[in-house]
């Protein structure tokens, strides 16, 4: 469930509305820690609640008729922050496996036989890698903003969880190329790297999934 070899893959920059090439100026002023929403932000306990409030449909197993990885990286004042693993995933079901991973961490999915009752978004992730997954039986892409609603932390144009402009400047990117639109709209397409910046950026904008 980690990320593989193959899918270690540069990527040509993706067009988006808004974008400029990645030497465009980032932040460099610090974000102070909000009194409400700083991270950590960890796995909610109700992923099949937010899930459905995300306007998505619960399962009972993964599909894969859609089925496609976008990679999503936080950075607060340099530092990354962990994008949890299980996220649209009922980790207490009995039929959702639980693998130990090298860093202590763990992966959860491998689904079989189904949940007996939904356990699983159709987007979600399985580990703390980044990699967002979809896993549908629908073709139809999901966004950014319906993970953030799952993951239960606030995203829109002003604010990422308690991180809000003007007092934390925040920056979007797409492939290393900074986006000015809405990122609730950014699609969360095959091999997308997507970067969130808060404060001071890290020494290098991550380019390519």
């Amino acid at each position: 469930m980690k990320r593989c070899a193959a899918c270690v893959l540069v990527l040509a920059l993706a067009g988006c509305g808004g974008g400029k090439k990645s030497g465009a100026t980032v932040p460099t002023r610090p974000a102070p820690a909000p009194t409400k929403g700083a991270v950590p932000w960890p796995a909610p306990k109700n992923p099949m609640a937010l899930t459905r409030k995300a306007g998505l449909t619960p399962e009972t197993h993964e599909f894969v008729f859609l089925h496609v990885h976008a990679h999503l990286d936080v950075f607060v004042n340099g530092i990354a922050v962990t994008v949890p693993a299980a996220i649209g995933i009922n980790i207490h079901d009995p039929a959702v496996k639980r693998l130990a991973e090298a860093d202590g961490s763990f992966a959860y999915g491998g689904i079989s036989p189904p949940c007996a009752r939904p356990c699983i978004s159709p987007l979600h992730t399985h580990d703390t890698s980044g990699i967002l997954h979809t896993e549908a039986k629908v073709d139809e892409f999901n966004n950014l903003g319906e993970f953030f609603i799952e993951w239960n932390v606030r995203l829109d144009r002003s604010c990422v969880g308690g991180y809000c402009r003007p007092t934390a400047p925040i920056a979007v990117y797409i492939d290393g190329a900074t986006y000015t639109g809405d990122p609730r709209q950014i699609k969360l397409e095959d091999r997308r790297e997507i970067a969130i910046v808060i404060g001071t950026p890290p020494a290098a904008i991550p380019s390519s999934f």
